[in-house]
């Protein structure tokens, strides 16, 4: 089945499905310390975790642009990037990640500031569903869940039960981050094309997000995310030239 300027169904799966692995693999050096703090055994336990979490998190998030587009009549196709794919594994090798491995690109030749708003706002909406249903289970599962959504993955003392509530509490985390991440103001993130259809919805997905990570990680998180903001700033101006 083909879709739209020669890109196949096929392809389309396959262009995912590698953006994910590269997100799980960068997601999983992060968690784990970074390429200079991370162990073997680490690493391998982290990338299940990883594996869930981005799944979940990202490719529903970009399903999701795709299934609203479609609703607006566009034709829509997730493309991997080549060249963000490397961004996000050379970031992830220093301890912070910058996930660009690709987008859900629309096919449209009339498409309203107020769809493209919507298209872009659905992914991060999506995040905010795997948060709230995965701190749904973490709070009914796990005894003060909601007071250390992390838990601990001491090696000492890991069981299946300490290990699925990591899986549970990063998969809550990383929704949430990538919904924050997405809705940076710059090109070509969803936060770009939600801030030029609407500020109130903008700021209100802003606020929302931060209320959230504070209460995952409190201040702690502040100036890694403010780190993040500038290195994505510097790689935006870079990126939105890069055709996928």
């Amino acid at each position: 089945m083909r879709i739209a300027g020669g890109f196949s169904l096929s392809r389309e799966v396959e262009d995912i499905l590698i953006a994910d692995a590269a997100l799980t693999i960068g997601f999983a050096l992060v968690l784990s310390g970074g390429v200079f703090g991370v162990s073997s055994f680490g690493f391998i336990l982290m990338l299940p975790i990883a594996l869930v979490a981005v799944s979940l998190s990202f490719v529903l998030h970009e399903l999701m642009h795709k299934f609203v587009a479609q609703r607006f009549g566009a034709m829509a196709a997730f493309r991997k990037s080549d060249y963000g794919i490397i961004i996000t594994l050379i970031t992830s090798v220093f301890g912070f990640l910058i996930g660009l491995p690709g987008a859900t690109v629309i096919y449209a030749p009339h498409f309203t500031r107020k769809e493209e708003g919507y298209v872009s706002l659905a992914g991060p909406l999506t995040n905010f569903a795997v948060f709230a249903v995965f701190f749904v289970i973490g709070s009914v599962a796990f005894s003060g869940f909601s007071q250390n959504f992390l838990g601990s993955l001491q090696t000492t003392s890991l069981t299946a039960g300490t290990y699925l509530r990591a899986v549970v509490g990063f998969t809550v985390f990383i929704s949430i981050y990538l919904a924050f991440f997405n809705m940076l103001p710059i090109m070509p993130l969803d936060g770009s094309k939600v801030l030029k259809w609407s500020k109130p919805v903008y700021f209100t997905m802003m606020a929302t997000i931060f209320v959230l990570l504070f209460m995952i990680t409190g201040l702690a998180l502040i100036p890694n995310l403010v780190f993040i903001l500038i290195i994505a700033l510097v790689l935006s101006m870079v990126y939105r030239s890069i055709i996928f």
